[in-house]
């Protein structure tokens, strides 16, 4: 009698914390959902297949696309587009650059067979339109227009025309041609909902944007962001009955800082948000929220508040579909470049190989730069959360007098370990750029110029702090320099990569070998490093 009574005081209280703490779900899946930099989500259902899009700023190839089969688990698979344009702030020219700018939020849909992804770019000034009847596949169709809609949403209506909704504050309704090549002339044209944010209080620090437009049962919904003056990144919903209005709106989540994103329902009815959240150095990182609908308004979270845990699959981790080891070996008919690779700004392709030494990338000089951040063909993939460590050996025999070439996380405040040669002779060095110009933290004098190196990542609770090490015979493992503390700015707009890099500071034509990248979750303290190709 007493155990049962026992039995049912540890059920009450249970019920009890669950009420008072709702982010003790019972799901299998965690929030965030994926603790990589993936911002400005846009995202589809076609069948069982989910379909995810995010911004791609000043990297080559541009828009990553992602699936998933559970909304848990995604794996890269294709990108709408090769390079953006072939400008000078691409192509990283002497003194310029695409930093923070390049391509922003995405939207994706799929309409009578074709699959649509979109983007805008303050770069080029222009409204991106990328088209193909295979999402992972191609062929895509591309198609630029000006101006460039800011954080548009494109949008199928019932009646066979096209919009974007867009803008900032004041959100406007633009009718498109039937081509998508432009603005319709004398199609609809007109603000929708004049100060979007007043719903949210007044005075916003961050003006209504990042449009997502749906249409549910007849009814129009439109989620935006707005960052209430000393509140936090909000959530905003407006519904209409007529896609020129009236709308009326809501404050749909106030949680933590997750905002911006639509909704995605299941094969099975059931409701997420897709949102995320600024998680400091990593980035900005994806959260999905149950949904429940009320009245004809979707209801985001549980009690107000975004889960722990969701009532979905449990991840598998982020490799190998967002971020991958990679061993430069290609077979006949693969891709020159697993997907989880992106180059900073567009890359020259005259200056890189994967030939000229099987099970090697060859990274060769063009030019003279005078730090890394002007450097061009750097190859990065994102770091993760909550630790991480990439590692890569270094064959720096080629080097010219000035190089410098190594292992680098990448964001404005960047930090790297290198080999540099200097009058003949090969020194390992650690660079921090927490302020600028970047400082020489370390030096050691090298009898070799075959090199392990190594950075850890630790994202445990915003710490974001980095530690840079090397090993001369691939056992055992010495920190060099100083920790990095890694600062997420404005200027790159994007979290930390783990990037390869070779720039001539003096005369351009030598060259790196890389023998493999291998990235891991948590750190491999003082494992063997990791043995080079024969």
């Amino acid at each position: 009698m007493l155990h049962r009574l026992h039995c049912v005081l540890l059920f009450a209280l249970a019920l009890a914390l669950s009420l008072i703490h709702p982010r003790c779900g019972a799901g299998e899946a965690s929030n965030p959902l994926i603790h990589a930099d993936l911002p400005d989500l846009a995202m589809i259902r076609v069948g069982e297949d989910y379909y995810l899009t995010s911004t791609t700023m000043h990297l080559s190839p541009g828009v990553p696309i992602l699936k998933s089969r559970d909304l848990v688990n995604w794996q890269i698979v294709n990108y709408a587009y090769e390079t953006l344009d072939d400008t000078p702030a691409l192509r990283l020219d002497p003194g310029k650059h695409a930093y923070g700018k390049g391509s922003w939020a995405s939207s994706i849909r799929h309409h009578a067979g074709v699959y649509y992804v979109t983007t805008f770019s303050q770069t080029t000034g222009r409204t991106h339109i990328y088209a193909t009847p295979d999402l992972e596949r191609g062929p895509w169709k591309a198609t630029a227009f000006s101006p460039a809609l800011h954080d548009h949403s494109l949008f199928f209506d019932d009646d066979g025309r096209i919009y974007m909704v867009y803008g900032g504050g004041n959100l406007r309704l633009a009718e498109l041609q039937p081509d998508l090549s432009g603005l319709k002339p004398g199609g609809v044209h007109q603000v929708i909902i004049p100060n979007a944010s007043a719903v949210a209080g007044p005075g916003p620090g961050l003006p209504a944007e990042g449009s997502q437009l749906l249409k549910i049962q007849g009814r129009y919904y439109l989620f935006n962001i707005v960052w209430p003056r000393g509140g936090m990144r909000t959530v905003l919903v407006h519904r209409a009955d007529r896609i020129t209005g009236p709308w009326e709106g809501r404050v749909a989540l106030a949680d933590q800082g997750v905002a911006q994103g639509g909704l995605i329902d299941t094969p099975t009815g059931e409701w997420f948000a897709y949102l995320f959240r600024d998680a400091g150095a990593v980035g900005r990182i994806p959260y999905l929220v149950p949904v429940r609908w009320e009245d004809g308004w979707p209801v985001l979270g549980v009690q107000g508040k975004v889960p722990d845990t969701l009532n979905l699959p449990a991840s598998r981790g982020l490799l190998p579909g967002i971020v991958d080891s990679d061993d430069f070996l290609r077979r006949p008919g693969e891709r020159p470049w697993p997907l989880v690779w992106q180059w900073n700004h567009n890359p020259d392709p005259r200056l890189w190989s994967l030939t000229d030494r099987p099970g090697f990338l060859r990274l060769t000089t063009g030019r003279v730069d005078q730090d890394l951040e002007s450097a061009r063909n750097t190859l990065t993939q994102r770091t993760f959360g909550p630790t991480c460590s990439g590692t890569t050996v270094v064959d720096a025999s080629h080097l010219k007098d000035g190089d410098v070439s190594g292992l680098v996380l990448f964001a404005k405040n960047y930090g790297f370990v290198g080999v540099t040669a200097d009058q003949g002779q090969h020194y390992l060095v650690m660079i921090s750029a927490e302020s600028h110009p970047p400082t020489e933290r370390e030096r050691v004098r090298l009898s070799q110029t075959v090199v392990h190196l190594r950075a850890d990542c630790d994202f445990q609770q915003q710490a974001d702090r980095a530690r840079f090490y090397y090993s001369l015979d691939g056992e055992t493992w010495k920190p060099i320099g100083t920790p990095l503390a890694m600062k997420y700015t404005l200027a790159h707009f994007m979290g930390y990569r783990f990037g390869l890099f070779n720039y001539a500071t003096r005369e351009p034509g030598g060259y790196a070998d890389f023998d493999r990248f291998h990235i891991q979750a948590g750190f491999p303290d003082l494992a063997p490093a990791i043995p080079r190709s024969p």
